[in-house]
């Protein structure tokens, strides 16, 4: 294969630093002002790409470079809160573990949903909104946040009075004050302005109807076994699902079930045991989330070669023009997340073996960027592939 010359060449260092396994993911328990109220007090914030709405100077980060959209966990044990608040950007929950009940409007009585594992629900931007584990146990939610800048937050005003009688208080500048760990109360005009009443009688209200079809169930996705240009080259079987908005999918007949723009596409993917995603360059910088089994990503191209295994609740960020392959080596199914950079439909650059290969099989990329077949495409797209 030709390299191309806009690729980026991965070191070993920086493949190491784009890979943040669970066991090196650091919480952060009091990185929001409603953390030492009862029944809120058990929460963990972990921040892993960009700091998210973290109101905590102690946060520590990831993956600090900007990715055009943020990533964070909220894990809670069961029967915790996390209260209502409003977000200016985009945000998606991708349930890894337990049971979550999601509630939204100005009391939060407006609806109420509930999502298992492998569900996927994206609130819309300035409406309340909060969730509780409802489950058994320990529950684990990975959390996507439209934009570098996410503009932090904004609290109910019953969470500001409620917090600041256990020594929580909260700057306009969206940082957090602790004075039961010893540090001063502000001056009252150097913190934040409560909503008021008219404010938030403004806001749009949505129904339960409107929301659940905000929520893409796990058993509601819509896998396609010709997704990729090389799906159907034996030992490789990649299937994708979207999400919301327009990602990588080469399947002209996949519709995302959430359609609005969020800064990002979002595709479930599963590949089968010992079936791969071949060689491919994406111009925009993309991040895999493993939700069960393992994969192996292989970088950059000939001698220089770099191997990574990611395992479940592991993720991995591809920076931007850069050459990737990924393979399931497990004896399960690997099912993943791909997050990708950008509203716009993203365009794969396959390796002239993966586009020779397909082309034997009759296939081709149209001009529109979807599997096509190759004899009704034009004479110079085969004479291109030697077809």
């Amino acid at each position: 294969m030709t390299p191309t010359p806009s690729a980026v060449h991965v070191s070993e260092a920086e493949s190491r630093r784009r890979l943040v396994r669970r066991k090196d993911m650091v919480a952060e328990r009091v990185a929001f002002i409603d953390c030492k109220m009862p029944g809120s007090h058990l929460k963990e914030n972990y921040s892993l790409i960009g700091p998210g709405v973290t109101q905590s100077k102690n946060q520590k980060v990831s993956l600090s470079e900007p990715h055009g959209f943020s990533l964070g966990v909220a894990a809670m044990p069961a029967g915790i809160t996390n209260n209502l608040h409003i977000h200016y950007t985009a945000e998606v929950f991708m349930i890894f573990k337990g049971t979550w009940l999601f509630r939204w409007g100005a009391d939060g009585k407006d609806g109420e949903v509930v999502c298992t594992a492998g569900d996927v629900v994206s609130i819309p931007t300035w409406i309340f909104r909060g969730f509780t584990n409802v489950g058994d146990g320990d529950g684990w939610i990975f959390t996507a946040l439209g934009g570098d800048d996410t503009g932090g937050i904004l609290w109910h005003p019953r969470i500001l009075e409620v917090a600041a009688e256990h020594g929580l208080y909260l700057t306009r500048n969206n940082l957090l004050v602790d004075t039961q760990n010893g540090q001063p109360k502000p001056d009252d005009s150097e913190l934040i302005e409560p909503m008021t009443r008219e404010q938030i009688e403004s806001l749009r209200k949505y129904t339960v109807e409107e929301m659940s079809q905000r929520a893409v169930r796990r058993d509601d996705r819509v896998f396609s076994s010709t997704a990729l240009l090389d799906s159907r080259i034996p030992g490789h079987g990649a299937e994708l699902a979207p999400v919301l908005g327009h990602g990588i999918t080469e399947d002209r007949d996949h519709v995302p079930p959430i359609s609005n723009p969020h800064g990002m596409s979002i595709e479930w993917g599963r590949i089968p045991a010992g079936g791969a995603i071949g060689r491919h360059l994406l111009h925009e910088k993309q991040v895999m989330i493993v939700f069960s089994g393992a994969v192996e990503i292989t970088q950059n191209e000939g001698d220089a070669e770099l191997i990574q295994t990611v395992d479940a609740q592991d993720l991995y960020s591809f920076p931007a023009d850069s050459w990737r392959s990924i393979r399931n080596t497990g004896s399960q199914t690997a099912e993943f997340v791909l997050m990708t950079a950008g509203d716009h439909k993203k365009r794969i650059l396959w390796s002239d073996e993966i586009r020779k290969a397909a082309a034997e099989l009759g296939y081709a990329i149209d001009h529109n960027g979807y599997v096509a077949p190759l004899a009704l495409l034009p004479q110079k797209v085969k004479k291109a592939l030697g077809a």
